[in-house]
């Protein structure tokens, strides 16, 4: 296996945004992609990511391998990548060795890990709501909520979409079909803006964030950019009565 990407940046951002969810995953690499599908420890979030083989300048592959690696090592060597440099990601036993292309070669090697887990999809719903809107708008909206709250509503009408976090104080933003796509039923739900904090971060690599979701099921972001995919799935926030 030797996958070559003559500009890491956006692998480095996503691996950065994924290891706020998740420590240690499974990469699978065969011969249409390098992807990633994990489920946070609690059980409450799942994270999507796929890079298309065509992506990389070099993508050689004698079978398909699946990579067990700590997410927080990998950025850790990710972030001593400089604007011009090329990267190498490539197996050497039970070693994961990466080299940095710029003005010196550099050689890292990572310990390969036996990361329990089975191989899983993302689940395909069907959703009642579905919302495209400016990604970066989206982040506002959030980092609004959590002013006030630790969970904000997400309602949705044929023409409106709104999201609104409440208690001893609240915050409230509404958008029409002239700010955002909308297509829906009427739906809600409540979900836990400290996971919805992080995943905001996928407008690092996407100006636009689709939001999926129905009456109290869990919901879908999707950031993508080109081919590449990041995507998270969180489950609704039920409060007891």
């Amino acid at each position: 296996m030797l996958l070559k990407l003559e500009n890491p940046k956006l692998f480095s951002d996503i691996i950065s945004i994924i290891s706020e969810l998740v420590t240690e995953v499974r990469l699978k690499v065969n011969k249409e992609s390098l992807s990633l599908t994990a489920i946070d420890p609690a059980n409450v979030a799942m994270v999507y990511f796929k890079m298309p083989s065509d992506l990389f300048s070099q993508f050689e592959l004698e079978r398909e391998e699946v990579l067990g690696v700590n997410l927080e090592n990998l950025k850790a060597v990710l972030r001593r990548c400089k604007p011009g440099s090329a990267l190498t990601l490539s197996k050497v036993d039970n070693f994961l060795q990466i080299v940095i292309h710029d003005r010196i070669k550099r050689d890292f090697s990572l310990a390969l890990l036996d990361v329990e887990g089975e191989e899983r999809e993302m689940p395909k719903w069907e959703f009642k709501a579905v919302v495209k809107m400016d990604a970066e708008a989206f982040v506002e909206v959030i980092e609004d909520c959590s002013v006030v709250s630790d969970a904000c509503t997400f309602y949705v009408e044929p023409n409106r979409f709104i999201v609104e976090a409440t208690g001893l104080n609240s915050a409230k933003a509404e958008f029409t079909t002239d700010e955002v796509e909308i297509y829906a039923d009427t739906s809600k739900a409540r979900f836990s803006l400290d996971y919805l904090n992080r995943f905001i971060k996928g407008s690092k690599i996407s100006n636009r964030v689709t939001i999926s979701f129905s009456d109290n099921h869990p919901m879908r972001l999707d950031f993508s950019t080109g081919n590449v995919m990041l995507s998270f799935v969180l489950a609704p926030r039920i409060e007891q009565e």
